[in-house]
C-alpha cells in the first residue's frame, strides 16, 4: 500500500493549522484574563534573531498554502503579511485551510516526480515534487508551528502537547 502526496500533505497541514487556530483562541482568552496587550504576544520571539509569533504563524500558513498550491497546480492567495491582530491571523489560517480543501489528490500525485525550483532568499533550490514536500515544505511548516507554540508557552500560556497534537481532522 502506498501513500499519496495528498494524504501526506493535506491532513497534516490541516491538523496543525486547526491546532494553531485553537491555540490563538487560548491566547486571546489569556490576554483578556490577564489584561495583557495582545501586541505583547504577537511580537514575542524566542530569541532576538528569530521571527515573532505573528511571523511564525504567517510562515506556517505560507508553507502549507504554497507547497500544496505548487503541487496541486493552484494559485493560493497572496498575503502581504499585514496581519496585526489574533483575528487577522485566524483569517489567514482560514484562507489557508480553504486552499488545502481545493487540492485534488490526482493533481498532487502527478507532481511527485515533477521538477520544482523555488527561491529561498537569494538562492534557487531544485527539487522533485515528493522531495520538496517531504524534505522542505513539511519540515519548515512543522518548525514554524512548533516555534509559534513555543513562543506562547514561553510567555505563560497554559498549553501542552495535546494542544499541539490535536486529533486528526475528520475526513
Amino acid at each position: 500500500m502506498s501513500i499519496t502526496m495528498h494524504e501526506i500533505a493535506v491532513p497534516s497541514f490541516t491538523k496543525h493549522l486547526e491546532a494553531l487556530d485553537a491555540i490563538l483562541d487560548k491566547a486571546i482568552a489569556f490576554c483578556e484574563a490577564r489584561k495583557i496587550e495582545p501586541e505583547a504576544l504577537l511580537t514575542a520571539r524566542l530569541y532576538p534573531d528569530m521571527y515573532t509569533f505573528k511571523k511564525q504563524v504567517q510562515s506556517a500558513c505560507d508553507f502549507a498554502k504554497l507547497s500544496v498550491g505548487r503541487l496541486a497546480g493552484l494559485t493560493p492567495p497572496v498575503h502581504d503579511d499585514s496581519e496585526a491582530t489574533f483575528a487577522d491571523l485566524k483569517t489567514r489560517i482560514a484562507e489557508t485551510l480553504a486552499v488545502l480543501r481545493e487540492a485534488k489528490p490526482e493533481a498532487m500525485e502527478a507532481a511527485a516526480d515533477r521538477d520544482f525550483t523555488i527561491k529561498a532568499g537569494p538562492r534557487e533550490l531544485h527539487f522533485k515534487g515528493r522531495e520538496y514536500l517531504l524534505h522542505f515544505a513539511l519540515p519548515n511548516f512543522y518548525f514554524h508551528c512548533a516555534t509559534a507554540y513555543g513562543i506562547l508557552r514561553h510567555n505563560g500560556l497554559e498549553i501542552g502537547k495535546r494542544d499541539f497534537m490535536r486529533r486528526m481532522p475528520s475526513a
